[in-house]
């Protein structure tokens, strides 16, 4: 457990993310100290076993080499690296139309890390136009994403309706994005290094596969808790080295921010610039939605809205196209750029998502209020 916790605590002492949040839970428990003990049942529990499982299975097959090997086949199949990263951009965005978003990063980056380590392509701005595109198709279905499928409840439209409904966002959005990744990854040849065989750890891959869908049924089942525990006692049999490489830190960073949004979201000031929105009228919903997701993530604020307004189409577009701005906005931006290793990587994302979160509201507004 020392080891561990040494090893969450050396990858997150660098990250701002993690400071931030950490420097307003201080803020927020010195003005309400009587809330400290309250925080755990902040805290949404299941979301965090989901991805600590998600995290290990990803791990498994990562360290397992099958992911390595996979990617030599994609880069030896693409001639430039424009083809490869349109390739990869479109996976993740058809996954998490059925997969979720997070779990299609979980799946698209591992894959992407080890074409970038055979390629001279840059990782950190793919895996950011990969989030990008999790989060455009995500939208379309009420499976890609939590937030749809908490509007999907509250709509009691049929699957198709809902989908239709976010067609044309997601179409004009996606046919944004891949022009962009066609223009900024250009044509050069991709060139693949030699690394010789490649080691395949097939214990580990067969392991992480077999739990795979198991897990994503008990979490769909609501025993996420279970089943994490049942993979992590499997993987401490197996192969207990996976353990030790999990993203410790990146669970904590949710706990977190669990923590500090709900607290923030709370706040009677807060409610009271809810109510003066006027958030019966759908454009003042519209642009609440989308905002309310850069304070306290696209998730919440679809909850948050709906105590206020039943108009389940508005509601969809806003925080789907808040899952854009600051990487706040969506939970799978935080899970990319903290699975990117790069602590300079939220740079690169806010120079390419912030502008994307104005064309997405402008093309949202367009589709909702001007057709």
């Amino acid at each position: 457990m020392k080891f561990l916790l040494q090893r969450a605590w050396r990858g997150l002492r660098h990250d701002r993310f993690f400071q931030l949040l950490l420097a307003v839970l201080v803020v927020l428990s010195l003005l309400a100290p009587a809330r400290i003990p309250t925080y755990a049942s902040l805290v949404d529990w299941s979301t965090i076993a989901a991805l600590a499982g998600l995290l290990l299975l990803t791990k498994g097959l990562e360290l397992s080499g099958a992911l390595h090997r996979l990617g030599r086949v994609l880069v030896m199949s693409m001639r430039t690296e424009r083809a490869a990263a349109l390739c990869l951009v479109s996976a993740a965005a058809l996954l998490s139309t059925v997969l979720t978003n997070d779990v299609a990063l979980f799946v698209v980056v591992p894959l992407t890390l080890g074409v970038c380590r055979l390629t001279q392509m840059p990782a950190t701005r793919l895996i950011v136009f990969e989030a990008l595109a999790v989060n455009v198709g995500s939208a379309l279905t009420p499976i890609g994403n939590p937030q749809n499928l908490f509007i999907w409840h509250l709509s009691n439209v049929s699957f198709g309706e809902f989908v239709w409904h976010l067609l044309p966002l997601v179409g004009i959005l996606m046919a944004a994005l891949l022009a962009l990744t066609a223009a900024v990854f250009g044509n050069r040849p991709v060139q693949v290094r030699d690394e010789g065989p490649l080691p395949l750890d097939r214990v580990l891959l067969g392991v992480s596969l077999a739990l795979y869908a198991p897990f994503l049924i008990a979490t769909d089942l609501h025993h996420a808790g279970w089943a994490a525990v049942a993979a992590m006692a499997v993987f401490l049999l197996v192969r207990p080295a996976a353990l030790a490489q999990l993203d410790w830190g990146l669970l904590l960073v949710f706990v977190l921010m669990f923590i500090d949004l709900r607290l923030l979201a709370g706040l009677d000031a807060v409610r009271h610039v809810m109510l003066g929105l006027g958030l019966d009228q759908p454009v003042n919903l519209y642009f609440a939605g989308i905002g309310a997701s850069q304070i306290v993530s696209n998730v919440p604020a679809a909850i948050a809205l709906a105590e206020y307004s039943k108009d389940w189409r508005v509601i969809s577009y806003s925080v789907n196209v808040g899952g854009f701005g600051v990487m706040v906005g969506s939970l799978a931006n935080l899970i990319a750029l903290r699975m990117t290793g790069d602590a300079n990587a939220w740079r690169s994302f806010h120079a390419y998502a912030i502008p994307a979160l104005f064309v997405a509201t402008a093309v949202g507004y367009a589709l909702l209020f001007m057709a």
